[in-house]
C-alpha cells in the first residue's frame, strides 16, 4: 500500500471509531467506496410515557456546492458561492466558525502587510474584510468568543447557504471521478449527514474528505533540485510545520503564584535556541510540535505535548526569578486545539512554487495575491529541534506576488476545489500563501467558480479553459484585488458616463472608472472631497435603465484592523469603525426634469457600498455622500452602475 494510501485509511477509520463505532459500507452500490456505516434508527423513550417516536439519525440533502470547513477560507467561499447563486452548504467540525482564527485558537487574520514599500501595508478586501469590519462595529470590546457570533452571525443571515456545525465530512462516495456524496457525521445530533452536490470546495486543512476521493496531495518538503528551490532542503523528506497552542495573560493587580499541573514539561532555556520569552500578554509562537510523519495521526499526541511545553515556559516566567514584571499575571485562557500550519497539500494543473513568490511571476488566470509578510518556514520538529531556530523568515517581498486559479482544483477529481493552506503549492510556498487573509481571498475565489460551474454546467477546469476572464472580473466586482489587472466590465454604465464632483481636493472624479478599486504604490485611483456632504453626478448622452450604483469608498487599507491577542498590539489600533468609511449615501435620478430619491443607505458597514432600487429610466443620477465615521472629507475609488 502506498503511503498515501495508508494514511487516508488509517485517518479515516480512527475518525469513524472516535465518533461511535460505526462501520462504513457501500453507500449506494452504484458508486464506488469502500466501506459500510448501516442506517440507524432510534426509538425515543419517553419517561412516563408508553408511546415512541422513530427518530430518524440519517439525513440526506442536495445542494449544488458544498464547501467542507468552516475556517475563514471556507466562510469565504460559502459566502461567494451563495451570493452568486448556487444553493450552497457549509460544514463545519467544530461549534463555532474561524478555523485557526476563532476562540478556540487565536491566530490573527494576518495577511498582506509590512510590505516594504511606501505604504507599509496593503489590507485585503472582500469578503475577508467585511467579516472584520463588522467585527469592528459589533465587537467593540475585542472579545474573541463574541467575535466567534460575528463570523456566526454572517454566515446564518445569507440566503441561499445552509450552515451545519459539529458535522465532520469522512468519505467521499465516488463517479468515477467526481465526488457524488459526501458522507458526514454530526456528533451534536449523533446523525449520519449525507451531502450531494455538484461542486465540493475542501477547506478544512487537513483535507480528509479530499484524501477519501483518491485526490493527489502531497505532504513534506520538496527537495532542492525538483523546483530549483533556494530554501528547500537538499532531499525531499517528510517535514511539515507544525501545530502551536496559544494562550493569553491578565493583571490582577496583585501578585498571584503559579503551581503547575502534572502534565508540564520544564522550559530549559539553555536549549531554546533563539525561542526566547520577549512578551508575556499572549502566546509563544514557538511552542510548536511538526512530524515528519503523518502529522494529523499524531494530533493529540501534539496536543499533550504542547501543553506540557506551554505550561512549562510559563512555569518559568512565574517562578524563576527572571521575570519580576510577571509577579501580578496569571493565565486568563490557554487553548485545547492547536493551530496548524502545514498536512495535505492537494495537487491542482499548476503547483506554486518559491520561485513564482519571490520572482514575482505574473498568471492570466491570477485570482488572488499575498506578499506582505515573508517566507515564514517554521523550523521542522518545533521545540524539539534545539538546533534550528523556531522559525526561517527567509525573504520579505517588495510588492505582492499573484495566486493562480490552477492551483485551487484537484488535478485528478473532476468536481473538487480548495482554499486555504491546503492548495496546490510547494513546501515553501506555503510559508507564505498559507496567511489566513490570502486563505480568505482564495476561498472567495473558490466559491465564486464553483457558482460559475453551475451557471455554465462545467467543471472547474472548464472555468479555467473557457471563463477566466469572466471569473476575474466577479471578483474584482465584488471588491476583491487582482495585481496587474484593471476591471474592465462591459455592463458596467459608468464606464459611459460623464461624472462630475461639487468638490475636490485629491485626485480625480475620472479616476472612478479606471480599473482600479485603490491606490498602488506609485499611482493613486480615488476622487476625494473637500468637506463632507459632497455630491457626484453621473450624466450619459441618451437614457439608460438603472438598478443598482455601487461605489467602494475608502475603509484605511493602510491600518491593521484584525482581532488581535496582543494587548499591545491591540491599543496601537484605532477604536472602531475606520473613519474614512462612507456611513450614509443616498442616491437620486432625474425623472422629467425633478431630482428623485431612490435610496438611502445609512450605518454602512462595508468598503462596497450596493445601492439598489427599483428599475429607473434616466440620463442622470446623483450620488450624496452624506457622512463617514469621523473623517473630515469624503474618499472613493469606484462607482458602478448596472
Amino acid at each position: 500500500m502506498k503511503r498515501r494510501e495508508f494514511l487516508r485509511s488509517s485517518i479515516l477509520t480512527t475518525a469513524f471509531l472516535s465518533m461511535g463505532g460505526y462501520s462504513l459500507a457501500n453507500v449506494d452500490s452504484k458508486f464506488k467506496t469502500k466501506t459500510d456505516w448501516p442506517k440507524r434508527d432510534d426509538n425515543w423513550k419517553y419517561m412516563g410515557k408508553k408511546d415512541t417516536s422513530s427518530v430518524k439519525r440519517e439525513k440526506e440533502y442536495v445542494f449544488d456546492v458544498a464547501v467542507i470547513g468552516g475556517g475563514v477560507a471556507g466562510l469565504c467561499a460559502a459566502v461567494s458561492a451563495a451570493r452568486h447563486g448556487a444553493k450552497t452548504v457549509l460544514v463545519q467540525n467544530r461549534s463555532v466558525l474561524g478555523g485557526n482564527a476563532s476562540s478556540e485558537i487565536h491566530v490573527p487574520i494576518n495577511g498582506s502587510y509590512h510590505f516594504k514599500n511606501k505604504f507599509g501595508v496593503d489590507r485585503e478586501t472582500g469578503i475577508v474584510e467585511e467579516i472584520q469590519l463588522e467585527n469592528r462595529y459589533y465587537n467593540v470590546q475585542n472579545s474573541w468568543e463574541v467575535w466567534d457570533h460575528v463570523m456566526y452571525d454572517y454566515v446564518t443571515r445569507q440566503e441561499n447557504l445552509t450552515l451545519m456545525l459539529n458535522t465532520q465530512a469522512m468519505e467521499a462516495v465516488m463517479d468515477g471521478n467526481s465526488i457524488k456524496k459526501a458522507i458526514c457525521f454530526q456528533m451534536s445530533t449523533e446523525s449520519k449527514i449525507i451531502i450531494n452536490a455538484d461542486i465540493f470546495i475542501d477547506c478544512s486543512g487537513d483535507g480528509a474528505l479530499a484524501a477519501s476521493a483518491g485526490a493527489e496531495y502531497r505532504s513534506g518538503r520538496e527537495g532542492k533540485a525538483e523546483f530549483n528551490e533556494k530554501y528547500a532542503p537538499d532531499e525531499p523528506d517528510g517535514w511539515v510545520m507544525g501545530d502551536s497552542i496559544q494562550f493569553s495573560s491578565k493583571d490582577m493587580g496583585y501578585p498571584v503564584p503559579f503551581n503547575p499541573p502534572s502534565f508540564t514539561i520544564k522550559y530549559d532555556p539553555s536549549k531554546a535556541n533563539k525561542r526566547t520569552i520577549t512578551q508575556l500578554s499572549c502566546g509563544f509562537w514557538w511552542v510548536e510540535l511538526g512530524s515528519d510523519l503523518d502529522i494529523v495521526d499524531v494530533t493529540e499526541e501534539n496536543r499533550h505535548k504542547l501543553l506540557g511545553y506551554l505550561y512549562g515556559a510559563w512555569d518559568y516566567v512565574k517562578n524563576s526569578g527572571k521575570f519580576p514584571e510577571a509577579a501580578n499575571l496569571v493565565l486568563d485562557w490557554v487553548g485545547s486545539v492547536p493551530g496548524r500550519r502545514e498536512s495535505r497539500r492537494f495537487m491542482g494543473d499548476y503547483i506554486l512554487n518559491e520561485n513564482d513568490l519571490t520572482k514575482f511571476t505574473h498568471f492570466d488566470d491570477a485570482i488572488a495575491y499575498g506578499g506582505g509578510w515573508s517566507l515564514d518556514e517554521h523550523c521542522p520538529g518545533g521545540i524539539l529541534n534545539d538546533k534550528e531556530p523556531a522559525s526561517y523568515f527567509h525573504q520579505r517581498f517588495e510588492k505582492m506576488f499573484e495566486i493562480p486559479y490552477r492551483c485551487i482544483y484537484s488535478k485528478n477529481i473532476d468536481n473538487l476545489m480548495f482554499a486555504g493552506r491546503n492548495v496546490s503549492v510547494t513546501h515553501i510556498a506555503l510559508s507564505a500563501t498559507r496567511l489566513i487573509a490570502i486563505c480568505g481571498l482564495v476561498g472567495q475565489a473558490a466559491g465564486t467558480a464553483a457558482a460559475m460551474c453551475m451557471e455554465y454546467k462545467t467543471s472547474p477546469r472548464g472555468v479555467y479553459k473557457k471563463h477566466i476572464p469572466e471569473l476575474q472580473e466577479r471578483l474584482l466586482r465584488d471588491d476583491c484585488y487582482i495585481p496587474n489587472r484593471p476591471a474592465n466590465d462591459g455592463a458596467d454604465l459608468a464606464r459611459k458616463a460623464k461624472i462630475e464632483a461639487s468638490s475636490t481636493t485629491s485626485g480625480n472624479v475620472a479616476l472612478l472608472t479606471d480599473g482600479y478599486s485603490r491606490d498602488e504604490v506609485d499611482r493613486i485611483h480615488h476622487w476625494q472631497s473637500d468637506g463632507l456632504n459632497p455630491d457626484l453626478i453621473l450624466s450619459w448622452d441618451k437614457p439608460v435603465s438603472l438598478s443598482s450604483v455601487e461605489i467602494k469608498c475608502d475603509s484605511n487599507l493602510h491600518t491593521e484592523i484584525q482581532i488581535h491577542p496582543n494587548i499591545e498590539k491591540r491599543r496601537k489600533q484605532r477604536p472602531g469603525m475606520p473613519v474614512e468609511l462612507v456611513k450614509k449615501v443616498s442616491v437620486e435620478a432625474e425623472v422629467n426634469g425633478v431630482w428623485k430619491e431612490l435610496t438611502e443607505i445609512d450605518n454602512n458597514l462595508h468598503r462596497l457600498i450596493k445601492l439598489e432600487f427599483s428599475p429607473v429610466r434616466t440620463s442622470k443620477i446623483r450620488l450624496n455622500l452624506k457622512e463617514t465615521y469621523g473623517a473630515s472629507d469624503v474618499r472613493l475609488f469606484e462607482v458602478r452602475c448596472y
